[in-house]
């Protein structure tokens, strides 16, 4: 049993010396500051335990909060990472933001990451209770810091575990992926903002033709002619025309909503040849769907090499980059890949 101290005395004497009334003015009062402190939170408008984001076997509760963060759970967090939640998790969490800062990670994380896992996001769920989380992205951010540090050789032994639940993460997600992951999960992609479309399209497409760049490396056609068995190099320079049809599946098809279409009105095919006079990238803007469409195709480079097959590549295709509406749980069965 705690000892008494004189000011737990002197506590417990005054709450004697109170009246029914006072007391529950007093318990009154505190419940107004701790409601008038949890108001000032931001709330979130989707999303609930109850449907959270499931990547293989692992599920985390997710949330769209009134000003459009995405936010991972703690809980799902560090439970998804492979992390005992430590004896100061209770109380608000440091259990991610020390593994983040510890001095093996050094190298490999920067300060702004740092930062974001010594910060979690406090707010209120739609039902009124209160939670912390993290910005959606931080997980995959952590996952490719804690893989850096694996192939450096600098974790502990008894890291390595985490080590391997960030590989089966990062396989199962891409960072440009898990906004519209947990979109679908909590709802919010049917509630979006009428116009939103419109301004993803306007930022993304270039009011006029952008001069030709070869946007496409030669690693990115070679990987699929060795996925699908074909010869490499091919004869000659013209490319089969299945070439466009799998580019537009896996590659336009997987940028925002509406781009593809409003691709196919601004460079539509020519009567007769039924080809298409210009190449669909000349119309993506230079500082947004230009640079998108270099990333998205750097990030399936890799998942096109650790694929023995055309549709082991699909699949880790489908389950990384989904299409609209095809989001949802899914398992990865790395080995047959």
């Amino acid at each position: 049993m705690a000892s008494k101290t004189p000011q737990s005395l002197g506590g417990a004497a005054r709450a004697r010396s109170l009246s029914k009334e006072e007391r529950s003015e007093i318990a009154r009062k505190s419940a107004e500051a701790r409601w008038a402190q949890a108001r000032e939170l931001p709330v979130a408008t989707h999303g609930s335990a109850e449907r959270p984001l499931k990547i293989g076997e692992v599920e985390i509760p997710c949330f769209v909060l009134a000003d459009g963060r995405r936010v991972l759970a703690q809980t799902g967090v560090i439970n998804a990472l492979g992390m005992s939640h430590g004896g100061t998790y209770s109380k608000g969490g440091d259990r991610l933001a020390k593994f983040a800062s510890q001095g093996r990670l050094s190298s490999f994380i920067n300060n702004d990451l740092i930062q974001r896992t010594a910060e979690p996001i406090h707010f209120r769920t739609s039902r009124g209770g209160l939670a912390y989380g993290y910005e959606a992205t931080i997980l995959h951010d952590l996952c490719e810091v804690v893989l850096d540090a694996r192939d450096a050789g600098v974790l502990q032994k008894q890291q390595l575990h985490i080590a391997r639940q960030c590989e089966t993460l990062v396989r199962g997600f891409a960072r440009v992926g898990i906004i519209a992951l947990v979109d679908e999960a909590t709802g919010y992609q049917a509630d979006r903002e009428r116009d939103e479309l419109h301004r993803i399209l306007e930022a993304y497409l270039s009011e006029e033709r952008l001069a030709w760049a070869k946007r496409f490396p030669d690693e990115f056609y070679k990987q699929i002619y060795r996925l699908k068995s074909w010869n490499w190099p091919p004869s000659g320079r013209a490319k089969p025309p299945v070439l466009g049809h799998i580019t537009n599946d896996i590659v336009y098809d997987r940028l925002p909503e509406g781009v593809l279409p409003k691709l196919r009105e601004l460079n539509p095919t020519s009567e007769g040849t039924g080809r298409r006079k210009f190449k669909h990238h000349q119309f993506l803007s230079a500082d947004v769907g230009q640079p998108d469409l270099r990333d998205h195709i750097l990030q399936i480079l890799p998942l096109m090499k650790v694929s023995k097959t055309w549709e082991g590549f699909k699949r880790l295709m489908d389950q990384a980059f989904p299409k609209r509406g095809t989001q949802g749980a899914f398992n990865l069965d790395l080995e047959t890949q």
